[in-house]
């Protein structure tokens, strides 16, 4: 990858860099969902599966719209974030259900915060490159992961009840 010339390059490195997080995400929760042991966390990440393909979709079709390679380049900031997840989340998991919930929560807000800003710049550069539409469904998906952060932060603290 060279050095963008312009917004419109900073703005396709960003949704390929998204679609590269999403894809590492994606399969981090997957696994995370396999060890959680309260239901309404195992329900929510396996909807959060389903979102992440979504807004990956959407990456797609904007990446497209502009013209732009649809391909992902590889985002290793997601991916030490992957590492970390599954490190605390599995390799190194508390054998205690409650404990192991409360890292995969944790994980799993670390992971979905840097998507909340990646795809809050991208909406950034597409209201900048007066692309109304994109924007606005850019600002779905923020909308919709902030969402499920916060459902995760309640469980957090009904898991951390648990757990004490």
């Amino acid at each position: 990858m060279s050095a963008p010339d312009s917004l419109k390059d900073v703005y396709l490195d960003e949704m390929k860099d998204l679609w590269s997080a999403n894809d590492q995400m994606s399969r981090a929760v997957r696994r995370l969902g396999e060890q959680a042991s309260d239901p309404k966390l195992k329900q929510m990440l396996e909807e959060s599966v389903s979102g992440i393909g979504k807004h990956t979709k959407v990456l797609k079709a904007i990446i497209r719209e502009n013209g732009g390679e649809v391909s992902p380049e590889h985002c290793k900031g997601m991916e030490g974030l992957v590492a970390e997840a599954l490190k605390h989340g599995i390799e190194e998991a508390p054998q205690d259900g409650h404990l192991r919930d409360v890292q995969i929560i944790a994980q799993y807000q670390r992971m979905s915060h840097y998507g909340l800003a990646g795809f809050g710049s991208a909406a950034a550069y597409a209201k900048a490159l007066g692309r109304s539409d994109q924007e606005a469904k850019l600002k779905g998906a923020v909308s919709e992961i902030y969402k499920v952060d916060q459902f995760a932060s309640r469980l957090a603290e009904s898991v951390e009840k648990a757990a004490a």
